[in-house]
């Protein structure tokens, strides 16, 4: 039987890997996702992004809730992800990861603030915490370094400190990955774009604290479409605080762009300090 031919061989086990690792110049994320984010890279890309420096996972954390009749369920799940997304560019070493949509939000039954209205999801807050615990842990598996937890909502915020400091404690004499959650990203959004607005001739009526002026100018400049424009001017439901009709883009610029310099600014301090 005559023999095949030997297979050809390639430089180096090195030039292999890139080629494996690496996608195509100029191949295009999955439509939805962007280049940074875990879901639009292959295990063996992933693994050499790890290798390669991109040691820093951030964790989007949003919220399925009611929003009136001007403003989808999803609000805080895009504005999280998408702002992550900036984070990440700017940071320049860091990957998103999925989305976490499932957050506490009141009691279930008997119904409790947004859990009165048809489409918010609740979870307990020793699920939800369980569940930011186990992601943080895989993380560390694979390799991360700093596991950054950014929470869009605000009914959630101690729950990440909580976690983020159980796990510190616990890698405390292992400190090759870190746990963060920098309250910047959200407490900006309540000082500084606050401000920004009322110096653009924004009141507190209008303003509001949930589906108000702040939130829905802040969900038109991540997305349009998660506004139902033809329902800006009301009436508005039980539900809603503030008063929509006059939030534009622009004005929600005024906070995404506060949003990302100053939790760049913030996670740089945090993965920078010594460990």
């Amino acid at each position: 039987m005559a023999r095949r031919p030997p297979l050809p061989v390639l430089a180096g086990a090195a030039t292999l890997l890139a080629a494996l690792a690496v996608p195509a110049a100029g191949a295009a994320p999955p439509a939805g996702l962007a280049a940074n984010d875990l879901e639009a890279l292959t295990s063996v890309e992933l693994r050499e992004r790890i290798a390669h420096g991109s040691t820093t996972v951030i964790v989007p954390i949003g919220g399925t809730e009611q929003n009136g009749a001007h403003m989808v369920l999803g609000k805080h799940n895009v504005r999280a992800h998408v702002l992550a997304d900036r984070i990440a560019d700017a940071l320049g070493n860091a990957i998103v990861a999925p989305t976490i949509a499932y957050v506490p939000e009141g009691s279930i039954h008997p119904p409790e603030a947004h859990m009165k209205y048809a489409g918010t999801i609740s979870v307990p807050d020793a699920v939800f915490e369980g569940l930011l615990e186990a992601t943080a842990r895989s993380f560390k598996q694979h390799g991360f370094k700093d596991v950054v937890f950014l929470g869009d909502h605000g009914g959630y915020q101690s729950g990440l400190t909580r976690v983020a400091d159980k796990l510190d404690r616990e890698w405390a004499k292992d400190p090759a990955c870190r746990v963060h959650a920098p309250l910047e990203y959200y407490r900006i959004t309540q000082t500084a774009y606050v401000a920004a607005l009322k110096a653009h001739g924004v009141s507190d009526a209008e303003m509001g604290s949930h589906a108000g002026l702040a939130d829905t100018a802040l969900a038109l400049a991540i997305d349009p479409a998660l506004v139902r424009a033809d329902k800006l001017a009301g009436p508005y439901p039980a539900g809603v605080t503030g008063n929509p009709k006059r939030a534009t883009a622009e004005l929600g610029e005024l906070g995404t762009r506060l949003v990302v310099e100053t939790t760049v600014a913030a996670i740089r301090k945090e993965t920078q300090a010594p460990r």
